[in-house]
């Protein structure tokens, strides 16, 4: 697709293979300098909805809970499937005071202190994995490591048993970030499924034997003393396995990749010239894994003088917010020393991610565990993209590394 065919209305934001298929930077910036508010016509079956595209116009809608709600769904999927079944009973999908008070109690298994345990336990997890493949010389990124500690972060909270972690990994990049292009809606309707049976098995359970796990604390906890039903704790827990998993994963394979391809930086940090908290930001801003976010219209509203009406889709795109020159200065540049960096990847409003904290732990771990154990690393073959217009990354990365023999020499991880 060539630059003069990027208008509003040519592509299809709706169809998982526009975003493997095309690189639409220059895309993105014509709609946040011609029309900031588009519509997506409908297509092949699915309704048309809304696009914006500028970070100002996104960060207001976060904010508004007067005309827009997340209880019809808050991805495309979801919001084009004609509504999503955890509405009202799931974190992401509830409004209002229950939102708040199943936030407040999530709030409290994942805030910092609880997590400090967590943090120690990525830690030694993410030094052990960098260790052996800079000893080894390199490796699948994405498959074996990034596959690996959100994955195993995420189930330990859970207490998911270390047995069924492989299956729950596929079931999570079937659902929602697949790279088969025979993989179609139905199977991955199929796979969100069997993620909620696995978790409905699991409850039951802990409802006869509770434990120390985040499902144990789910099960006793009540909103306004009414008990959290299987249901609530459920959908819940699917929640939290693919946010937990996806999100960072995928913000890890590409940190190894766009670092390999810009050494200027890989060195910066390595140096000591960034600290690992600045990095971290424009890891998150650089790859914004969750392409959108989705609301829809609960009052008539104008915005850059289009007409939003009730029961319309609005899509928020984190991917063209965190591009946008009038927030970030030379948005186009990876640059690790980035300061303001007040990006999106994590949503804003009453909906931020309740597991930000937790990202940006095994984040900052990859990177420091990078800076310790090598002097650098090169993409060793092709990485494969996912098919998705929800998330956004890739499923492969061979990766070959150049041992740091000072730093491996370290005893204690």
């Amino acid at each position: 697709m060539t630059v003069s065919t990027w208008a509003p209305g040519t592509v299809d934001l709706g169809d998982p293979d526009t975003f493997a298929d095309h690189d639409l930077d220059e895309f993105w910036r014509t709609l946040r300098d011609t029309a900031p508010v588009s519509w997506n016509p409908p297509a092949d079956g699915r309704r048309g909805f809304w696009v914006l595209s500028r970070y100002d116009d996104i960060m207001a809608t976060y904010r508004d809970d007067v005309n827009f709600t997340s209880e019809h769904g808050n991805v495309l999927v979801t919001l084009l499937g004609g509504g999503d079944a955890g509405a009202g009973r799931m974190l992401a999908v509830t409004d209002g005071h229950r939102h708040h008070e199943l936030r407040k109690i999530l709030q409290r298994v994942l805030s910092p202190r609880v997590l400090d345990e967590v943090a120690r336990a990525v830690r030694v997890n993410t030094r052990q994995l960098i260790r052996e493949a800079a000893e080894s010389g390199g490796c699948d990124f994405a498959e074996q490591i990034a596959g690996r500690i959100p994955m195993t972060t995420i189930s330990n909270l859970l207490g998911v048993p270390e047995q069924d972690r492989d299956f729950l990994l596929t079931l999570t990049k079937t659902a929602l970030s697949t790279d088969d292009e025979d993989i179609d809606d139905v199977d991955s309707e199929m796979a969100r499924n069997e993620i909620l049976m696995y978790f409905a098995d699991i409850v039951e359970e802990r409802r006869e034997s509770p434990g120390q796990d985040v499902i144990s604390m789910l099960v006793g906890s009540s909103v306004d003393g009414v008990p959290l039903s299987d249901d609530d704790v459920v959908l819940n827990c699917y929640s939290l396995i693919i946010g937990g998993d996806e999100t960072s994963r995928l913000t890890m394979i590409d940190c190894v990749r766009t670092l390999a391809a810009h050494p200027e930086q890989w060195l910066r940090f390595k140096h000591g010239e960034v600290a690992v908290e600045t990095a971290v930001d424009e890891v998150l801003r650089w790859a914004s894994p969750t392409m959108h976010f989705g609301r829809t219209v609960v009052r008539e509203t104008e915005l850059h003088g289009e007409r939003l009406r009730p029961d319309e889709i609005v899509t928020l795109w984190h991917a063209s917010g965190n591009r946008d020159e009038r927030v970030f200065e030379k948005p186009g540049e990876f640059d690790l020393a980035r300061t303001p960096n007040k990006h999106m990847a994590f949503g804003y409003g009453p909906h931020f991610c309740v597991g930000s904290y937790l990202a940006k732990v095994e984040i900052s771990e990859l990177l420091l565990a990078l800076r310790d154990f090598t002097t650098g690393f090169e993409q060793a073959g092709e990485a494969l993209p996912i098919r998705s217009n929800f998330l956004t990354g890739f499923s492969t990365l061979p990766v070959r590394f150049r041992p740091d023999h000072r730093g491996l020499k370290e005893v204690d991880l």
